[in-house]
């Protein structure tokens, strides 16, 4: 007889807990963007069954790990209203949804090589009822827009990020801070930056915002472009 084996596990998404956490440091959400991040945690679990956007080990750790991860961005920088983003290697929707929900004021291009991953987020989106993203299924070299800020999450070393972002950004900015591309990465980043000529690259460790021991080792990199 052949022995069955059970199928892995998929650790639930404890939402309330989820929202507490964002709630400690977004206190001033409003019910609006509360609803929107809240149901998050039951549309990843549903989607991450079918499209494996997150790894399974970690689709717990959904609130910590990947959307507070994402608003990163949003204790960097303060934007316009109008200010327009790329959103470049998406994945299923990180940093671009839960930064969408955190700035309605602002539009959101996201775009990554795996369409499958791409429905996931369209999906997402759809669910919540934003209304400020765009989609794209293909590589950045294909979008003829221009953007005012670039931003990325874990996609690939910067000395090729960097000229995929560079092609993307706006000559002309609104905001106080130089347009460029700001991407969340993990660890000594330093020969990296050193190998992509980025010397004037910002590099701001996220443990300086974020108490949790996940984020001790993430760095946020601006670059003006």
């Amino acid at each position: 007889m052949t022995p069955t084996t059970t199928p892995p596990h998929t650790p639930a998404i404890d939402s309330a807990a989820g929202m507490k956490l964002i709630g400690r440091y977004f206190p001033k959400l409003t019910d609006s963007q509360r609803r929107q991040f809240e149901a998050l945690g039951a549309l990843y679990d549903h989607w991450n069954g079918m499209v494996n956007v997150i790894s399974r080990k970690d689709i717990g750790n959904l609130y910590g790990h990947h959307i507070l991860h994402s608003l990163a961005i949003a204790r960097f920088l303060t934007p316009q209203p109008g200010t327009e983003f790329m959103d470049l290697g998406t994945g299923g929707g990180f940093p671009g949804i839960p930064l969408a929900i955190m700035w309605p004021q602002c539009s959101f291009h996201l775009i990554d090589r795996i369409g499958k991953k791409v429905n996931v987020a369209r999906q997402v989106a759809q669910a919540i009822g934003l209304d400020n993203v765009t989609f794209q299924h293909g590589d950045a070299a294909e979008c003829r827009r221009r953007f005012d800020y670039v931003v990325s999450r874990a996609v690939t070393d910067l000395d090729k990020l960097l000229p995929m972002a560079r092609r993307s950004i706006a000559p002309r900015g609104r905001n106080k801070l130089p347009n460029g591309l700001i991407c969340l990465k993990g660890g000594d980043l330093r020969q990296e930056i050193t190998g992509a000529g980025a010397s004037d690259a910002l590099e701001v460790p996220l443990s300086d915002w974020f108490a949790e021991e996940f984020f001790a080792t993430k760095k946020l990199i601006y670059k003006p472009l």
